[in-house]
C-alpha cells in the first residue's frame, strides 16, 4: 500500500532470518510466502524484512500485500459493511481472490501482470504494473493471506488486535470507534480460524516456532 507506515523493530529483524533460513531450506521455482495476522501484528514489517533478506542470498523476492485486493473500495467499505452487516461480510469475501489468481499465475509464468495498489493517503485505488520476469519468490501479506492457495510456506502470527492497539493508532489506521472495534472482532475470528493451517506461528513474543 502507498503510504504506508512501516515500523520495523529488532524483533521483526531477528524472527525474518529465521524465516528466510526455513525459506532457503525448501527453496524451489517460484517459490511462494504468505503472512497472516490481525491488524497491527507485524506482517508488513516482515515481510519487508524477509523480502530484504532473501535479496541478501541472490533471490529476488516481490512483496505483494493482499490487503490491496479488497473489492470494495475503501471510501465505500464502511457503508457497505453496516449495510450488509459486518458479521456477514467482513472476511475472505471481501477479496478479489480471482485477480489474486491471475497475478500468481502471471508470476509463475513470468509474465507482466497488473496489480491494485490502495494509496492510503488519498484513498485511491491505482494500478500498479510490475514485471514478474526474474522474480524467483512472492511474499504475500494480509489478513487472510495463508488462505491463498498455492503458497509453500504458511506464517502466522500469533498477536491479537487486543495487543495491537498501540501499534495500530501509530500507524495512522483507522480510527478506534465502536464501528472498527466490531470490525476488528470479525477480523480476529476470521483471521484465528486459519492458525491450524500454518507452518510457522510467531509467538505474541515474537518467537519463531514450528
Amino acid at each position: 500500500m502507498l503510504g504506508d507506515v512501516l515500523l520495523i523493530e529488532e524483533k521483526h529483524r531477528t524472527a525474518g532470518e529465521a524465516i528466510v533460513q526455513k525459506i532457503l531450506e525448501r527453496r524451489k521455482d517460484k517459490f511462494m510466502v504468505a503472512i497472516s495476522g490481525e491488524s497491527g501484528s507485524g506482517k508488513s514489517e516482515l515481510a519487508h524484512v524477509v523480502a530484504r533478506g532473501l535479496r541478501k542470498h541472490g533471490i529476488m523476492a516481490k512483496p505483494i500485500h493482499i490487503d490491496n485486493y479488497y473489492r470494495i473500495h475503501p471510501l465505500e467499505r464502511t457503508e457497505w459493511r453496516k449495510k450488509h452487516g459486518i458479521e456477514n461480510v467482513v472476511g475472505y469475501g471481501e477479496y478479489d481472490w480471482d485477480t489474486i489468481i491471475k497475478n500468481i499465475d502471471d508470476f509463475k509464468n513470468d509474465r507482466k501482470t497488473t496489480m491494485p495498489c490502495v494509496d492510503l493517503v488519498t484513498e485511491q485505488i491505482d494500478q500498479l504494473t510490475t514485471d514478474f520476469k526474474g522474480i524467483d519468490m512472492l511474499v504475500i501479506d494480509g489478513l487472510y493471506a495463508i488462505k491463498t492457495e498455492g503458497v509453500d510456506l504458511r506464517v502466522f502470527i500469533e498477536l491479537t488486535y487486543h495487543e495491537t492497539k498501540k501499534a495500530q493508532v501509530v500507524r495512522g489506521k483507522e480510527p478506534q470507534n465502536e464501528y472498527r472495534m466490531a470490525v476488528l472482532e470479525q477480523e480476529h475470528k476470521m483471521v484465528q480460524a486459519l492458525k491450524p493451517s500454518a507452518d510457522i506461528l510467531i509467538s505474541k513474543e515474537y518467537q519463531v516456532l514450528s
